[in-house]
């Protein structure tokens, strides 16, 4: 695994016109010219870029990408079959911060200067969605995941009728995060209000949006939303939310938060004597280090569940199933797992996949075409595109669930699954509780 950035030269350029111009060839590889370094690539390894916030407000999300990248090379021994010979394998991997102008910075590196021959990437639209513009602009193939479908797609301006050329992402859309949510509230006795905590970033901005988002299958289900507008991400005062929800009597909260917000928004809450039934909220309580940190009152909240131990799914690369890949990363790290330790494991398992069923490597167009043709079984689910819901996007299986103190247990609290009516192949090991 490589972790240290090289500094692309040559900016307004794109890999394509810089080839166009005549790059010299050096070891089977470009050596670039034209003011680009010229670095000796060697023609027998194939090289995957990966883009992921390892530190910042979305560090969490990265949190088992060094055991993954570890893990899975240590499986292949470092090697793929592709093209009818072996090849060493060469994953990059750098740092977002968190800041979606730095994914775009660390990814045009990787295109121009590492000159990857797949770029990947994973963890909120604020690091796929600039990572994936910037392989589209420079027509390298791009495989993205960790981010609903909508603000990847639409929030790149994509146009359903045509799609994207160069760039596939696989994960679960608002319409099954949605599904999810309610039919969470559905096994609770609540007056349906509920207040929507939506922040202005892309994630933010689709769970909100008025056609695309909540507002319309919540009012269809008979829910009422409360939405006080977009909030700025680690924000320190939410008492004007908390007060809006008082007032409307809300009895659920909603929304896509970053962990340290709806730490702080938790807390004032209590403090302002707000306590709904249910609070299911996205990103936020996907980890177990948000939810430890507010004590005892992060028992019984609730979020959705793309990856867990239970779910029936198995490894393509190691052969693990998704209980032994959690309990591998715990064993390996200390540490509980979380969701994204299956799905960035899966992201490898798809690079790895297109790699070796390319006919050549150094043809972006042979690397675009395999991609295409994925269909594999990985520890997050099948991925398979064609189906839709647009030709760039694989929809994978989402179920929802709460998080529940464990006294006798090794961790504080414990990730349950209480409903699988979206995906009844994943088994639920706990009923739906309310808040008390």
């Amino acid at each position: 695994m490589t972790t240290e950035s090289r500094t692309a030269k040559g900016a307004g350029r794109t890999r394509r016109d810089v080839l166009k111009a005549g790059a010299a060839g050096v070891a089977g590889t470009a050596a670039l010219s034209a003011g680009f370094p010229s670095i000796a690539r060697a023609a027998d390894t194939v090289r995957i870029g990966y883009v992921s916030p390892k530190t910042g407000p979305l560090a969490a999300f990265a949190e088992a990408d060094e055991f993954n990248v570890s893990s899975v090379l240590d499986a292949v021994g470092g090697k793929v079959q592709s093209g009818g010979k072996s090849l060493d394998v060469e994953i990059i991997v750098k740092d977002s911060q968190s800041n979606p102008n730095r994914a775009a910075e660390v990814a045009s590196e990787l295109i121009l200067s590492d000159e990857v021959h797949l770029l990947c990437a994973a963890n909120t639209p604020e690091t796929t969605n600039p990572v994936a513009d910037q392989a589209e602009i420079n027509e390298v193939p791009c495989v993205t995941t960790l981010c609903p479908w909508q603000p990847y797609f639409f929030g790149r301006g994509g146009d359903p009728a045509t799609g994207f050329q160069w760039t596939y992402h696989y994960f679960w859309g608002l319409e099954d995060v949605i599904a999810v949510f309610l039919n969470l509230w559905g096994k609770l006795e609540t007056n349906k209000v509920v207040g929507g905590l939506f922040p202005n970033d892309g994630d933010g901005n689709a769970w909100g949006h008025p056609e695309l988002g909540f507002p319309k299958p919540l009012a269809g289900a008979g829910y009422t939303l409360i939405d006080p507008g977009r909030y700025q991400n680690l924000s320190d005062d939410f008492s004007a939310q908390i007060s809006e929800f008082k007032d409307a009597g809300a009895e659920i909260v909603t929304g896509v938060v970053l962990p340290p917000d709806f730490t702080t928004f938790w807390t004032q809450a209590a403090q302002q004597g707000f306590r709904p039934k249910a609070a299911t909220v996205g990103k936020a309580l996907l980890f177990p280090v948000s939810v430890e940190a507010l004590g005892d009152a992060g028992h019984n909240l609730s979020s959705e569940i793309w990856w867990s131990p239970s779910h029936p799914f198995t490894s393509s690369i190691t052969g693990q199933s998704c209980g032994e890949l959690a309990a591998a990363f715990t064993a390996a790290t200390g540490k509980q797992w979380s969701q994204p330790v299956g799905y960035g494991h899966s992201l490898l398992e798809v690079a790895l996949d297109v790699v070796s069923r390319a006919e050549d490597i150094g043809d972006t167009e042979a690397m675009l075409a395999s991609i295409v043709a994925t269909d594999i079984a990985t520890v997050a689910g099948p991925v398979s595109w064609g189906a839709g819901p647009v030709k760039n996007v694989a929809k994978m299986p989402l179920v929802g669930g709460q998080w529940r103190r464990t006294p006798e247990g090794p961790f504080a609290y414990d990730l349950t699954i209480t409903s699988n009516e979206t995906a009844p192949n994943i088994p639920t090991n706990a009923g739906m509780e309310a808040i008390a």
